[in-house]
């Protein structure tokens, strides 16, 4: 049965967040359309300097939950921040928590979980350096290359993409 995943990004995210999961949802036979505030391309993180343009497939005010069943966020630095305080962003994110689907969020996305008002009780992991972020609002933090709570599943940095991406596909074939 074919799935669609929305991947949530604007500028500055974290290329081999967004490409990797992307390739493995793909080589999956599923849909993975890349989401984001305007339309045209965005442009990639790729750890110390700017990456590639990738294409954005729908807007923010082109979608909704119930057209997607899960979302990935990926990190970077730049990106959670810009899209934690993008009130459509935010929207989104607590649309796909009201309906109970699978969010996948990665290093820096956590920070958008944040804002969002979804992380309080929850197990969760992230990058380090927002760790006391998550735990002040209300989550507990973990430092495991991936943790999944209910229809959220976590990973750290890059190098647990291997396993996010595999958690992903198998917490997709759950439901």
């Amino acid at each position: 049965m074919s799935k669609k995943i929305a991947i949530l990004a604007t500028h500055g995210f974290e290329e081999s967040e967004l490409s990797s999961p992307k390739e493995y949802i793909e080589q999956h036979g599923w849909v993975a359309h890349i989401v984001s505030p305007k339309s045209g391309t965005i442009k990639a993180w790729a750890e110390k300097e700017w990456g590639k343009e990738y294409a954005v497939d729908k807007t923010l005010d082109e979608v909704s939950a119930s057209d997607y069943d899960a979302l990935v966020l990926p990190g970077g630095v730049i990106n959670p921040d810009l899209l934690r305080t993008n009130e459509s962003a935010l929207g989104l994110v607590k649309e796909f928590f009201q309906q109970k689907k699978i969010v996948a969020a990665i290093c820096h996305g956590p920070q958008i979980l944040i804002n969002a008002e979804v992380v309080a009780g929850k197990n969760i992991t992230s990058v380090n350096s927002i760790s006391i972020d998550l735990k002040n609002a209300g989550a507990d933090w973990e430092d495991r290359e991936v943790v999944v709570r209910q229809n959220l599943i976590t990973s750290r940095t890059p190098k647990d993409l291997p396993v996010f991406n595999a958690k992903l596909i198998e917490e997709m074939e759950k439901r």
